[in-house]
């Protein structure tokens, strides 16, 4: 799925921009609160609600900023470049734990089968990769995926030939036999499963909760323009309403701004569970599984830190706000 923020961007997003206030442009208009987001199936329902008016009917100036490389708006967003942006928990918390004032305000959804470990016919369960090669990105989303699954079959990293190596390859590293497996996200897994003749051996519907994909805030846009906030998570839950009541014809408009056939876009669809409201109020509660967004976090945290990519996060409800969605 979505690439994990380097740390390394970290010292650089300190010294940007404090994030934005109730300033205006040219001619006295407000300026616009720019939402950054990159392509994941869930993500581009923000079209949805841009092409319906649904910003303009919550009273509320947006500007939604396209990045096809979803590791430039992670940066865009630690740098101040953007007032919000779509992306995981998992890089949300390495800016965080550098210091970065960053509010969760919104779950968009849960990654429902989008991330997987593909592998080869012959591969029947997770406990036969043993001995294999397997290829996924070090820290990703992915990764704690593979590392989720081997545990659950009582294994460990170390029991496969575990290679390093960005989705964007290790999908055509399977597809050229180069790997056993590799894990990876859409649009790469179903590629690696139709032109690799691959089978999916574990995928995130087998772990709910696991990877939340959220709208994530500059921590000083939400301090000072929080009706603002308020507005933009009210015209996404009216973009779902309307996609629940008008299915093809949200399909259709989602499907060309993906460059996609509907068809297509639909298989990905699938493979995310969209949120409702009631759903957000219960991933911001404090259950004790990964329903829970402060249980999620603190569970990616020690996976990240145990491969030094983070420090330690002494507030892990600092993070989130769940104020939006539950009105109060």
């Amino acid at each position: 799925m979505l690439a994990m923020v380097l740390v390394l961007m970290m010292s650089a997003a300190l010294t940007g921009c404090g994030g934005s206030s109730k300033e205006t442009a040219a001619g006295g208009a407000e300026k616009p609160i720019t939402i950054a987001l990159s392509p994941w199936p869930g993500w581009y329902m923000w079209y949805l609600v841009e092409q319906q008016g649904l910003f303009e009917k919550h009273g509320v100036n947006v500007e939604l900023k396209w990045f096809p490389v979803y590791s430039d708006s992670l940066q865009a967003l630690a740098t101040g470049k953007v007032d919000a942006n779509s992306q995981t928990l998992s890089d949300t918390l390495a800016p965080v734990s550098k210091g970065i004032g960053l509010k969760a305000v919104l779950v968009n959804d849960n990654s429902n089968g989008g991330d997987a470990i593909v592998a080869k016919p012959g591969i029947q369960s997770v406990k036969d990769l043993a001995g294999k090669t397997v290829a996924t990105e070090l820290g990703t989303v992915d990764h704690l995926l593979l590392l989720t699954a081997l545990e659950q079959s009582g294994m460990k990293e170390s029991d496969v030939n575990f290679v390093n190596m960005t989705v964007n390859d290790a999908g055509p590293a399977f597809i050229t036999g180069k790997t056993d497996a590799s894990v990876l996200w859409e649009p790469f897994q179903t590629k690696a499963v139709t032109e690799g003749k691959g089978k999916v051996l574990f995928s995130s519907k087998d772990t709910p909760g696991l990877i939340p994909d959220l709208l994530v805030f500059r921590d000083s846009v939400v301090k000072n323009r929080k009706e603002d906030v308020q507005h933009i998570v009210d015209a996404w839950f009216e973009g779902l309403e309307y996609f629940k009541t008008h299915p093809d014809e949200a399909i259709k408009l989602l499907a060309e701004k993906a460059e996609t056939t509907p068809e297509e876009f639909k298989l990905g669809l699938d493979s995310v569970k969209l949120f409702t409201k009631e759903e957000n109020v219960q991933a911001f509660g404090k259950q004790e599984d990964y329903s829970s967004l402060a249980f999620t976090a603190k569970k990616t945290a020690d996976f990240l830190q145990e491969l030094d990519m983070i420090s330690s996060i002494k507030d892990f409800d600092a993070i989130f706000d769940s104020s939006f969605v539950t009105g109060q």
